[in-house]
């Protein structure tokens, strides 16, 4: 169900009073510190326990000791659950803003469902086995679904309907289609098993290397479109008015976000909620102004992502709860609560 902007958020967006500026730097200002916290708790807790001495002496150190092996490798986990969650948030948060829709998130636009499809496709068809392999796949089906959705939903005169519905019937034939091939090769559900419900646990320093160039272009290119967002959310009549390209501003917005959250799912496989609900949260107290959304969702998703992937190694020690089913047990129940609050739901 597509919601629209409520009208007292038709107008353009004014300068907020320096007090609430003040407020937004010093809230933006503690969720940095906050991420630098649960980026440290990541590095120091996990399925195996770890002195503090241990986690020093592998982060300052490099003796190849057991401790210094296992903080090397959280490092990287750490790394890409920073690097990932960044770019959940910020397309999620430009979805949200380019369907005027805030319950959208990168599944919305079937970017999971063309990464799957291909992963399957290259394990099924062409007996790829590394996570190396996956990436470019994974990367190649979110962008080829991408640019269909796209095309289907008109292209330059696409809206924020056409490119929903075009997205949900992508999603649909590809899930399809990836059900039935997991169904006939057992191999390929052995793979995709794993990959499939997100996970930071085989992270690399090659994996971390091969998506960082794309999770940068896109990262700079959604914060860039920050202002003209704010006129696309206002209405296509009213973002005329004020001067936005619609199409080119439809057309940047969907190529950010299809490589944000492209890149982010070839890491780590598909990551729900997170580029859903961080937007969603941070909506409630910066207002609708993406100058603020963007780098408020850059900031804390990678907080909820590193949290539940701290929580997922933890609570069912000495295995581990992949990261991708924690934020969907957390996910869950809090944005039913948030979608049931009447200010959350006329958004």
């Amino acid at each position: 169900m597509l919601v629209d902007s409520p009208p007292e958020q038709r107008a353009e967006t004014a300068p907020a009073p320096p007090t609430r500026r003040a407020a937004r730097a010093f809230g933006l200002l503690l969720s940095v510190l906050l991420l630098l916290l649960v980026a440290l708790a990541s590095i120091a807790i996990g399925a195996k326990a770890l002195s503090l001495d241990q986690v020093w002496h592998g982060l300052f150190h490099d003796s190849g000791t057991y401790g210094d092996v296992v903080v090397d490798a959280r490092l990287s986990r750490t790394v890409l659950g920073l690097l990932t969650g960044a770019a959940l948030g910020l397309s999620g948060a430009v979805l949200q803003a380019l369907t005027r829709n805030p319950l959208a998130d990168p599944g919305l636009l079937g970017i999971n469902a063309g990464a799957s499809a291909a992963v399957v496709t290259a394990i099924t068809f062409f007996g790829v086995t590394s996570l190396s392999g996956y990436v470019w796949f994974a990367f190649a089906g979110a962008a080829a679904v991408g640019a269909l959705v796209w095309f289907l939903g008109g292209s330059r005169g696409a809206t924020p309907v056409r490119l929903a519905l075009a997205g949900t019937a992508v999603s649909a034939a590809l899930y399809g289609y990836l059900q039935a091939v997991m169904i006939t090769d057992g191999a390929a559900l052995g793979r995709m098993r794993f990959w499939t419900v997100g996970s930071l646990a085989s992270a690399s320093d090659a994996t971390i290397m091969q998506v960082l160039p794309f999770l940068a272009a896109g990262t700079v290119l959604a914060l860039v479109l920050a202002r003209p967002l704010n006129a696309v959310e206002l209405g296509d009549d009213t973002a005329r008015a004020l001067g936005a390209n619609l199409n080119r501003t439809r057309a940047l917005a969907m190529l950010a976000a299809v490589v944000l959250s492209g890149a982010a799912t070839a890491a780590c496989g598909p990551i729900v909620f997170v580029g859903l609900m961080v937007p969603h949260v941070v909506r409630s107290f910066t207002g609708p102004d993406l100058r603020w959304i963007l780098p408020y969702a850059t900031v804390l998703a990678p907080v909820l992502l590193l949290g539940a992937d701290v929580i997922g190694r933890v609570a069912t020690r000495p295995a581990e709860l992949q990261v991708g089913i924690v934020t969907a047990v957390i996910g869950g129940p809090v944005f039913i609560f948030l979608v049931r609050r009447r200010r959350t739901a006329q958004l």
